[in-house]
């Protein structure tokens, strides 16, 4: 027995989840992450199911000199949450959410997906702001901000949290919350994996559901520019706060492009038909599928268009208005889409999320205005180089019409330099160097957009 595995071996003597080397025949699946086009190999995956875990977990680490990396629900397409050669620290066994009604709170684990919570919630009609794909992970969304169906209502996933349990570089577990570590709690919302691994987040909880108003309704390709014409000047004159509102360019089922404008309302039903009435009434759409349905079932519409194992590489950015120009380089770029998995989502910020002050999270993204994702997806590595070709040209395209500021969550591995910073955190990146400077002095965690210590 090496050294590496003799003393791997006493760890487990303790270790109550799973520890796993490549000779073992659950590390192949372990290793693996959502996004099919990365793929790394660890030395060990330590697979915790408790803060106990983790924190051994982070020391074994350091004493054996091996990089860390940290899997929630290994979702984000960055591809930080493995690495070659180091440990990854696995919460995907701790899922669990547990919610307290009368103080409409919920403390969910750190490897918990947004379908799990929103199960758990809506037994008592509850929610918080989560994903927009249910498979999403609960802690890489929530650390690096939080867009979610409940947005422009309640805020972003970030803005619901009042405390985070965390597990720091030196293996302590703290508490981040107004009245713990004032400085940390400032600095975990928003600044995603730079400060230690999330074990767990407590939520406020807010009265959502269980029947909403939302779905999608699509009109052919030909019409793609009247469709996002109208889609902007529908959001520009104001939708309400209970509403947020999508648009997408994809690929229907029988190989046909569309144009999607997709909705959710949260309010009464009522509300909510008055509200997309004029979404449904435009234009000869193809496809309507928008009126009541259950929240979780709104959090899980898009969750077929994102399978796991997909090859994805994805390029996103800030436009503070949503130009004819802009419109049309989209349309332009769709035309020559390379897969039909590929599709552009174009998210409309307003409401809560906008009147936070952006010194007042580390998260600094509080404009109006609408996020551009273009998301490149396929299933063949032969497809590789067209696939990444096509969303870089496409994010070149849009540069006349971006803004300064970028959302963290949609970076990519090669989105890691002082520019990628800046656009992410604004004004907040050296408070967040001196933080980091306290809490991870050796930038023990620097598998993200990492912040170096002051």
């Amino acid at each position: 027995m090496t050294g590496f595995s003799a003393a791997a071996a006493e760890l487990s003597k303790t270790f109550t989840g799973r520890l796993l080397q490549p000779a073992d025949p659950e590390w192949d699946e372990a290793r693996r992450i959502h996004n099919g086009l990365v793929d790394k190999r660890p030395v060990l995956v330590a697979r915790c199911l408790g803060s106990a875990d983790i924190a051994d977990a982070v020391r074994f680490g350091r004493e054996h000199g091996l990089e860390i990396a940290v899997r929630g629900g290994g979702h984000n397409v960055s591809g930080r949450a493995t690495v070659d050669g180091g440990i990854m620290i696995d919460l995907s066994l701790m899922r669990g959410t547990h919610v307290d009604r009368r103080a409409k709170r919920a403390r969910v684990q750190g490897g918990a997906i947004w379908r799990g919570v929103n199960r758990e919630t809506q037994q008592f009609g509850l929610a918080v702001t989560g994903g927009a794909v249910s498979s999403t992970g609960v802690a890489g969304l929530t650390l690096g901000g939080g867009l979610g169906w409940l947005m422009p209502k309640y805020g972003m996933a970030l803005d619901n949290v009042t405390a985070v349990d965390l597990v720091t570089a030196d293996g302590r577990v703290v508490r981040a919350a107004a009245d713990e570590h004032p400085d940390l709690f400032w600095a975990v919302r928003g600044g995603g994996g730079n400060f230690g691994v999330a074990a767990s987040f407590e939520f406020t909880l807010h009265e959502v559901g269980p029947m909403v108003t939302g779905g999608l309704v699509a009109h052919p390709f030909d019409k793609a520019r009247e469709v996002l014409r109208f889609y902007r000047d529908f959001t520009a004159a104001g939708v309400p706060e209970d509403m947020l509102v999508l648009a997408a360019l994809l690929t229907g089922p029988d190989g046909g492009k569309l144009v999607g404008i997709a909705a959710g309302h949260c309010g009464p039903l009522e509300d909510g038909a008055r509200a997309v009435a004029p979404i449904k009434q435009f234009g000869r759409p193809v496809l309507d599928v928008l009126g009541p349905i259950p929240y979780s079932q709104l959090n899980m519409m898009l969750d077929d268009s994102f399978p796991k194992g997909a090859r994805n590489y994805w390029k996103a950015h800030f436009l503070p208005g949503f130009e004819d120009g802009a419109i049309d380089a989209l349309v332009d770029q769709f035309a020559r889409v390379t897969s039909p998995m590929s599709q552009m989502v174009i998210e409309h910020f307003h409401g809560a999320p906008t009147r936070v002050s952006p010194a007042e999270t580390a998260y600094a993204l509080r404009s109006s205005g609408y996020n551009v994702a273009i998301i490149s997806q396929w299933m063949n590595d032969a497809d590789d180089a067209a696939g990444i070709a096509w969303a870089r040209g496409t994010y070149d395209a849009l540069r006349p019409f971006m803004g300064p500021s970028r959302y963290l969550n949609y970076y990519n591995a090669d989105d890691n330099d002082d520019a990628a910073l800046t656009a992410a955190y604004g004004p907040n990146v050296q408070r967040l160097r001196n933080v980091k400077a306290k809490y991870d002095p050796d930038n023990v965690f620097h598998l993200n957009v990492n912040i170096k210590p002051a």
